[in-house]
């Protein structure tokens, strides 16, 4: 007998005790297995149902739609049929077998929960998460017209049209969407589809359309941004020093509460709380901050002679040596001895640095080795003398150093071998004479140089022809020494910051010029309170950051537009900060002080219980005073300097005084006689070798004779 015989036999077996099982449980009462039909006619209720109420919380109350879902069922139950009839057609004895048994013409689990969802409340499962567009969070750092419009009444906003200060549309998928929307389907704005060329123009949309190429072409693209504004705060005093790193994900600012704060973009929430906070030196103002060009350290300068080098973390590396204030000639002290007024760090060599102070000198410092100096320049002056040096730059390729004196006069030096103090440029008048220059700047090619002054104005120099400056822009007033200047990263604005005036009610604003053509591009207010003081462009980001304060609060506004700048202010304007959960469990600290416990507390003064106790006769055991006036509370008081007793004694001629009315030297000297008749005890000791007594004679006896 072959294998497919057995297989065969063994088959009809099992068919027979299957059959058999289903006549005993007959007899026996017990209800038969449902139907393939009946299980396929549930399921398709179950479906129905199930679409329904799909359709009702969709919009389409009580309305059934063949869907996918559905056709997918009847597609089975069709497969499902031809597969029945096979196997009838194999064995008739099989009508009566459970064959929804093997799984057959179920419903997708999928399709069922979809629809079974609705039916439960919105908390059940698992939620998604929700998040907040991208229009909804840039539009809350929005900068709103009113102050500028307010501070332009003064100044205009601007003298040639920017372009990209407009709104802008925001898109919340990952791909912008570029050009105009598309029109909805059904709509009665839908434009027909237009065969065939193109409509000849009339000759006024001609004439529209050369009017824009031609204001277009007027117009300079600067692309600043200026749409969004975040504020950094956290200063008490106002914020005199800002610097970022080449990356732009940290940010350093340095005010007058003589305190330096980190930031760090990446890290921030829209809390925008600094990480660390950390104070150079005890009492001294911030006044400049620069970091390395591989951002692992930086420069803080103070208003104290040492400036420090920190690491990334804010931790304290090094400080520079104090030079010997009793030596004259600068040349020979090893560091500055008084006061810094700015410092840089080398654009290209992370181990040196430039600093510059109020001793009249400027030092170039090896940050390797906190005790050595690389060299040490001395102005040039008209008379003998210290002038202090109140700003230094480096130029981009670190190839010259410039330095601007409290006398208005700019000195510029070309780093070489064997140089000296001898400036290679000497702008002698660059500002009015009495006026600090506030800041420095080169240009990439070295060829441009700007300065700043507390005089109000900003000057624009060609370092090949120093007569004259290229352009002097006036009425910027400058009120603190820290006040900076520099380009934008192509280097076709120069931005600088002014301060508030007394008389006038325009606030801080930052100043907007034109390179080449040297005009006012525009004028945009930052406060209304607050002065402008430093001002950063950064290439990476795009975006402009302007510190401003007085002498309660100091603020950095970061400004920023989403369509053009990048990371920075965007990656934590959109970071919400992390909601506590029940399962976040933080425990109290508990201070143990041992002045607490009983044992080790000190006690009470009790220096008035003291004060109060000397004031009870009782408590102080202090004797009786003697009465010199009359008696009181039971004690007899004093007549003519004796007691009642002695008073009485004498009237009545008991007691008879004559030694208050006897002269005491008259008293001993009457019984000299019997002492030199009948010596006792010390006398007969010294009798021969003591002299002759001689006494005073009496004031009496000199007046007699």
């Amino acid at each position: 007998m072959s294998d497919d015989e057995d297989d065969a036999q063994e088959m009809a077996q099992m068919r027979a005790a299957a059959k058999a099982r289903q006549r005993s449980d007959a007899e026996l009462g017990i209800p038969m297995p449902v139907s393939l039909e009946s299980l396929r006619e549930r399921q398709q209720r179950l479906q129905e149902s199930a679409m329904q109420a799909n359709q009702y919380f969709e919009g389409d109350q009580g309305r059934v739609i063949d869907g996918p879902a559905v056709d997918t069922v009847k597609q089975n139950d069709q497969s499902l049929e031809e597969e029945d009839d096979e196997d009838e057609e194999e064995d008739n004895d099989n009508e009566n077998l459970p064959e929804a048994q093997s799984g057959v013409g179920v419903i997708d689990d999928s399709e069922v929960h979809e629809g079974l969802r609705t039916h439960f409340p919105l908390s059940f499962g698992k939620q998604e998460s929700k998040q907040t567009p991208l229009e909804a969070i840039h539009s809350k750092t929005k900068r709103s017209e009113a102050p500028i419009n307010k501070l332009d009444k003064q100044y205009p906003t601007s003298k040639t049209k920017v372009q990209g200060l407009g709104s802008i549309q925001f898109t919340s998928g990952e791909t912008a969407v570029v050009g105009p929307l598309r029109p909805q389907l059904g709509s009665n704005d839908e434009a027909e589809e237009i065969i065939g060329p193109p409509r000849p123009q009339t000759d006024e949309a001609s004439s529209e359309e050369d009017d824009d190429i031609d204001d277009e072409e007027g117009e300079d693209v600067y692309r600043i941004p200026l749409n969004n504004e975040i504020r950094l705060k956290g200063h008490t005093k106002v914020v005199s020093a800002i610097a970022v790193d080449p990356t732009g994900s940290r940010v350093l600012t340095g005010g007058y509460d003589y305190v330096v704060r980190m930031y760090d973009f990446q890290g921030m929430d829209s809390r925008l709380r600094s990480f660390r906070q950390v104070e150079p030196s005890e009492g001294h103002q911030i006044r400049a901050l620069s970091w390395s060009p591989t951002a692992d350290q930086f420069l803080a300068v103070t208003g104290s002679a040492q400036a420090k080098i920190y690491d990334r973390d804010g931790f304290t590396l090094g400080e520079f040596v104090k030079g010997d204030m009793y030596i004259r000639d600068l040349k020979n002290t090893k560091g500055h001895i008084s006061g810094l007024t700015g410092g840089h760090w080398h654009p290209k060599d992370r181990e040196t640095a430039l600093t510059s102070s109020e001793d009249g000198s400027l030092r170039i410092w090896d940050v390797t080795n906190f005790k050595t100096q690389k060299q040490v320049i001395k102005p040039k002056l008209a008379r003998p003398g210290r002038v202090s040096v109140t700003a230094c730059a480096w130029g981009l390729d670190g190839k010259c150093v410039a330095g601007g004196l409290a006398n208005g006069s700019v000195q510029v030096w070309n780093v070489k071998p064997g140089w000296g103090s001898r400036p290679d440029i000497f702008l002698e008048k660059a500002h009015e004479a009495g006026d600090d220059v506030t800041g420095l700047c080169f240009s990439a090619d070295g060829h441009t140089l700007l300065s700043r002054s507390t005089d109000s104005t900003l000057k624009v120099w060609d370092l090949r022809q120093t007569r004259s400056p290229l352009k002097a822009f006036r009425d910027l007033p400058n009120s603190y020494a820290q006040t900076t200047v520099s380009f934008s990263p192509d280097e076709r604005l120069i931005l600088t910051g002014t301060s508030t005036e007394k008389e006038g009610n325009a606030g801080g604003l930052l100043v907007f010029f034109d390179k080449e053509r040297l005009e006012l591009v525009c004028r945009v207010g930052v406060s209304a309170n607050h002065s402008v003081v430093c001002s950063v462009w950064h290439p990476r980001l795009n975006q402009i950051l302007a510190t401003t304060g007085d002498k309660k609060e100091g603020t950095t506004h970061v400004l920023y537009d989403p369509a053009i700048s990048e990371r920075g202010a965007l990656v934590c304007v959109a970071r919400a900060p992390r909601k506590k959960s029940d399962q976040d469990f933080q425990a109290k600290p508990v201070v143990h002080n041992p002045h607490a416990l009983p044992l080790f507390r000190d006690e009470p003064s009790r220096k008035r219980a003291r004060e109060k106790a000397r004031t009870d006769p009782k408590k102080s055991k202090r004797p009786d005073l003697p009465v010199t006036g009359p008696g009181f509370g039971g004690r007899v008081g004093t007549t003519k300097g004796s007691l009642l007793t002695q008073y009485l004694m004498r009237e009545g001629g008991m007691i008879k005084e004559t030694w208050m009315d006897e002269d005491p030297r008259e008293a001993i000297l009457k019984h000299a006689e019997a002492a030199a008749n009948d010596p006792f005890y010390i006398a007969p000791a010294y009798a021969e070798t003591q002299p002759e007594t001689i006494f005073q004679e009496s004031d009496e006896e000199e007046k007699e004779t």
